[in-house]
């Protein structure tokens, strides 16, 4: 059999073509793989979700907030108008001022017992709204266990602490979120110090607490100081954080959204 030319022409402009597509390929393919391999870390993406303090909140959480606030407000100034205006050494002097003027003469002893009364008015109140400081640690415990495993604050921490650090930003990302969580934990710590001790400085009657008073009174006094030094620490990164990066952080306490 006799095979014409225009064959032969056509199978070697066809093997041609086909040759030149599989070198382009490889060519792309390998060029591909260089350019990965070439690639600074700041050209990687990790596909992680991000690392955001605008997190969902159950209403139990955002319900525990705000009264843990006011209450803890509450108990503050209780403290501060007990240490202050109705501290009762500071009053012996006004209050014998005062009965003199209507007429009555009183000695120190009983100008001091009458100061005294109001500074134990003030510092009952401190006591009962203690008692409200300590449900409310009972209570974020039960919060804790009972809510959704992704909004538990020891996932939160363990999901970040898993997070590949790739650029510097990444890392002060990081940082930043797992200090913040970590000072969670420290406030919890201290409040339930302070509720403690101060179980035991109103229970005082009780032999075991009488014979512990001074300690426990040293403690309860020197823990009060990490609570407002956290405190202060809060407000100011919660209003640098929500008029920066963070917009809606205290929007989202109050209703729950991202």
């Amino acid at each position: 059999m006799v095979i014409e030319r225009p064959f032969f022409v056509k199978l070697e402009l066809a093997i041609s073509i086909s040759s030149i597509l599989n070198a382009s390929f490889i060519n792309k393919y390998f060029s591909n793989i260089s350019n990965k391999i070439n690639m600074q870390p700041a050209d990687l993406k990790i596909s992680h979700p991000s690392i955001t303090f605008n997190e969902p909140h159950s209403l139990s959480i955002r319900i525990w907030h705000w009264v843990t606030y006011l209450t803890l407000t509450a108990s503050l100034t209780c403290v501060l108008l007990g240490s202050t205006l109705f501290k009762t050494n500071d009053n012996i002097t006004m209050v014998q001022g005062q009965l003199q003027e209507k007429g009555a003469v009183v000695t120190k002893d009983q100008a001091r017992a009458v100061a005294h009364e109001y500074s134990d008015k003030v510092w009952n109140w401190h006591k009962f709204i203690g008692y409200g400081l300590c449900f409310l640690l009972l209570s974020r415990l039960v919060i804790e266990i009972a809510q959704p495993t992704e909004e538990k604050l020891k996932v939160k921490i363990k999901r970040v602490l898993g997070f590949a650090v790739v650029t510097e930003d990444d890392k002060k990302e990081k940082g930043h979120y797992l200090f913040v969580k970590r000072g969670y934990q420290f406030f919890y710590l201290s409040l339930s110090i302070m509720g403690l001790t101060g179980l035991g400085l109103a229970f005082e009657d009780v032999p075991l607490f009488k014979d512990w008073h001074k300690g426990i009174t040293q403690i309860h006094t020197i823990t009060q100081y990490f609570i407002y030094a956290y405190i202060l620490l809060h407000l100011i990164g919660v209003i640098r954080a929500d008029a920066g990066k963070h917009k809606g952080i205290v929007s989202g306490m109050i209703n729950g959204r991202q």
